[in-house]
């Protein structure tokens, strides 16, 4: 290809979601404007979720120290952070990976709608600031549909569940009017965020609490909740009905002591979902009075069935993206050559249209259904005569041969120019 598709990542696949925040672009429009004038960057698209921070780029050289540069610049980070955490890959990886975003099978949980909804407002929000053009708009439609259709053939997205939304769903099955409760979330992790992701779904208020007030307001601005003070809270866990506790803590969070001390002041019942690995809720807990304890094993044990239906379907759903990456590499190689044919019958219709100008006028012809005639009949004369060449410049280039492509651009005397949408 003439043009490079690049795409650089950060994932919750190899950083954790303090990292993630660190990556985090406050000021899109910005950012939009400083990739595209110091990274060498023709186009670009922002991918940007609690679980990821991706940048889609079409250049003709691509300048990956640029790149990084820049995304340093925006977030204030040192250049060794930036090179530790940033995955690359280019053209057929590129969208190899873009197609497994759309069809759900690089998300935390396997088959998730919500970033391809996320995908979606991406490439509109590129689109409105003129940040994409013509090649990234083509592959995000293209990604997006082909993601719409594995989805559907596959089933991938039906009859699954993460461990945080089949804990709200225990938490509302035990709990009577949950939306009148006070609802308490203990960690910013992976399993905190598809705990908050479910429960904002589903319009519950709720507090969040860390080790740091920082990281609760940083994962709150993302995921929703109100952030609390961690001390607050330990002294404080008779102002809940719910605790949803997912942690890294190496200790019992959670003691037997604290939560005696807080059913002593409250005169209904708590529900505690320790989906903390090693657990953090002393499972003593479970012996007080008007206390229902949930662990991770019993949750995920629930899980397990659902997502073992999805797992049966990744082979299929990973070999439809082998089989569309190739189409989908071809749609963007044929890009390389549609300025040129584009730029071919412009031409050759404006000489049609000149010569036809002359004979009607040596003709002396004023009969509009006869001149309605020869129109279509030179335009039907020269798509016959053009629409072959034409068509075997666009299959050369879909063939990867840009040779062909570029002896057809001196043949018909084409200046190239910067092709933008």
């Amino acid at each position: 290809m003439n043009q490079n598709i690049i795409n650089a990542r950060v994932t919750f696949r190899n950083a954790p979601i303090h990292i993630l925040e660190k990556f985090t672009i406050r000021n899109l429009e910005n950012a939009y404007e400083q990739f595209k004038h110091h990274s060498g960057l023709d186009e670009c698209v922002i991918i940007q979720t609690c679980n990821r921070i991706e940048l889609f780029g079409k250049s003709k050289e691509q300048d990956l120290e640029k790149i990084k540069r820049t995304w340093a610049s925006l977030t204030g980070l040192e250049q060794d952070e930036v090179n530790e955490n940033i995955e690359w890959v280019e053209n057929q990886e590129a969208f190899h990976h873009l197609l497994k975003l759309t069809s759900g099978l690089d998300s935390m949980v396997l088959g998730e709608e919500q970033i391809l909804g996320q995908i979606k407002n991406s490439i509109t929000t590129a689109r409105e600031i003129k940040a994409s053009g013509q090649h990234l708009n083509t592959l995000f439609d293209k990604a997006i549909r082909i993601g719409t259709r594995i989805r559907n053939s596959s089933g991938i997205g039906r009859g699954g569940i993460s461990v945080g939304s089949m804990a709200v769903k225990l938490a509302e099955e035990n709990i009577d009017e949950l939306k009148t409760k006070k609802i308490l979330l203990i960690g910013t992790g992976e399993v905190s965020t598809l705990v908050a992701k479910s429960l904002q779904r589903r319009g519950y208020d709720f507090d969040v609490t860390s080790r740091t007030l920082g990281r609760s307001e940083t994962f709150c601005e993302t995921m929703g909740g109100i952030p609390v003070k961690f001390e607050e809270v330990l002294s404080g866990f008779d102002k809940y009905d719910v605790m949803f506790v997912a942690t890294t803590a190496p200790y019992f969070l959670v003691t037997h002591e604290r939560i005696t001390n807080a059913m002593g002041k409250k005169d209904h019942g708590m529900m505690i979902l320790d989906l903390s690995n090693p657990r953090t809720v002393d499972e003593k807990v479970a012996t007080i009075a008007g206390v229902k304890l949930m662990n991770l094993d019993q949750i995920a044990e629930m899980v397990e069935k659902n997502m073992t239906a999805r797992q049966n379907k990744v082979k299929t759903v990973e070999n439809i993206i082998n089989e569309e990456v190739s189409v989908l590499e071809a749609s963007m190689k044929r890009l390389d050559a549609e300025p040129l044919v584009k730029d071919v019958f412009k031409n050759i219709d404006a000489l049609r249209a000149k010569e036809l100008q002359k004979a009607l006028q040596m003709l002396d012809e004023k009969d509009e259904d006869k001149i309605k005639i020869i129109d279509e009949l030179t335009k039907a004369v020269v798509e016959s005569i053009v629409s072959t060449p034409m068509n075997n410049i666009r299959k050369a280039s879909e063939q990867g041969k840009p040779d062909v492509v570029e002896l057809a651009s001196k043949l018909f005397d084409y200046k190239k120019q910067d092709q933008t949408d």
